[in-house]
């Protein structure tokens, strides 16, 4: 009997999961030998591929003096240096760093230090936020009650989860109309304001243009509303800069940070805030205190991998490549947008996605893909790929065939 209880899966009905042994560049090794091509990167983590020797060497490193100790009355080098050198490479003045262990946490901290923010001036009206349909924030109580409500996985949670606003994302000025309508009766009662900047991942790799965020930054400025930009999918070169926030020229008041942070070697993740979230808990007053403090927050090992995987960003020619796969993926599923069955195909950064109109037989679709040698996970009706930034021409022809190949078999 497996004793493992598994993510996403009901596992009456599920196919029996493979077994990966080794893992090396942008590919997987299967106990029965096979290699596959990893298309998603696993989940999006693994930027520089998979046991890149530079990040190695610095987890070994940590690894022998000091993997873990508690940040509670202790601090250390490995967190002090990541935390100044992601406030130097993100905008603005986003120059406090909350360190967490998972992207939910990161974004419940978030929420939190909005909430917080408003209840340190003495204001303990403003219980919701306004999130956005489409958007995917988290599993966890907190963040599945930000998430959408109706396409998302948590509608079956409804009931138990905390009310907040869900809207349109303001594309046009129909969205745009009614988004201000509802701000002028509505903002006295809200924390803050989430959004996913240009993609929403999890509910459906669904782009928006950059004048999305700029009209959001408006809006939360008007009403004086903290703005949150989860980045956990986006940030760290995937969509093209270096995060999704700079494409449109705004700076968040918090963002949230993870995925591929530690370059998918161990679990972190960060919210950042500015200087004016930051000022409102400096006080004589001890309730004043973010009250969070994760067992795991800013472990040493974590640190040191982050600050890895920050070396090679500044070493290595990640965004170019970048660019090179985002010119790749336009050019080899483009074919698929001429095949029955097939609703779009697009492209961001890093990002190719072919929607389909639906898909009747998920297991088959997925079995069809490790039959032919790569390792993508579709999802709703959602074919992707998310690849390391590392992956070479060929690798990734090979994904883009399959995707292809594949997709014209079902079509």
């Amino acid at each position: 009997m497996d004793h493992l209880w598994r993510p996403y899966t009901q596992m009456q009905t599920a196919t029996a999961p493979l077994r990966a042994v080794r893992t090396q560049g942008c590919r997987i090794t299967l106990d029965d030998g096979r290699e596959l091509i990893d298309g998603i990167a696993s989940w999006w983590t693994a930027c520089h591929g998979y046991n890149h020797p530079h990040i190695r060497q610095a987890a070994i490193r940590q690894l022998e003096t000091m993997p873990h100790i508690m940040f509670g009355g202790l601090t250390h080098e490995p967190a002090e240096r990541l935390a100044e050198r992601l406030c130097a490479m993100l905008p603005g003045d986003l120059a406090h760093v909350f360190f967490a262990d998972s992207g939910s946490v990161a974004v419940e901290v978030a929420l939190k230090m909005a909430a917080q923010y408003w209840i340190n001036q003495g204001i303990r009206t403003r219980r919701r936020f306004l999130a956005f349909r489409g958007g995917y924030h988290g599993d966890t109580f907190a963040t599945m009650a930000v998430c959408d409500p109706e396409e998302g996985m948590h509608a079956l949670y409804s009931g138990l989860l905390a009310e907040h606003d869900i809207l349109d994302l303001p594309r046009d000025d129909i969205a745009l109309a009614a988004l201000e309508k509802f701000l002028d009766i509505n903002n006295h009662g809200l924390a803050g304001i989430i959004v996913e900047p240009l993609v929403q991942g999890a509910g459906g790799m669904i782009f928006h243009e950059a004048g999305v965020l700029c009209r959001l930054r408006t809006l939360a400025d008007r009403y004086r509303l903290p703005l949150i930009f989860d980045e956990i999918f986006t940030g760290f070169g995937r969509t093209g800069t270096m995060f999704a926030c700079e494409a449109a020229g705004v700076v968040p008041d918090i963002i949230t940070l993870s995925k591929a942070l530690t370059g998918g070697t161990v679990a972190l993740s960060a919210a950042v805030a500015r200087s004016h979230i930051f000022a409102a808990f400096l006080s004589d007053d001890p309730s004043h205190a973010l009250m969070h403090g994760p067992t795991y927050m800013a472990n040493p090992l974590a640190c040191a991998s982050a600050n890895a995987s920050l070396d090679l960003f500044e070493s290595e020619p990640r965004l170019h490549q970048v660019a090179r796969i985002s010119a790749q993926l336009r050019a080899e599923l483009e074919p698929c947008r001429a095949l029955h069955g097939v609703r779009d195909v697009r492209v961001m950064g890093a990002i190719g996605v072919v929607e389909l109109c639906t898909i009747s037989d998920m297991n088959a679709l997925k079995a069809a893909f490790v039959q032919a040698g790569v390792w993508v996970r579709p999802f709703r009706n959602i074919v992707y790929l998310t690849p390391s930034f590392t992956i070479t021409q060929s690798e990734l022809g090979a994904l883009t065939a399959a995707v292809v190949k594949t997709v014209r078999s079902i079509s």
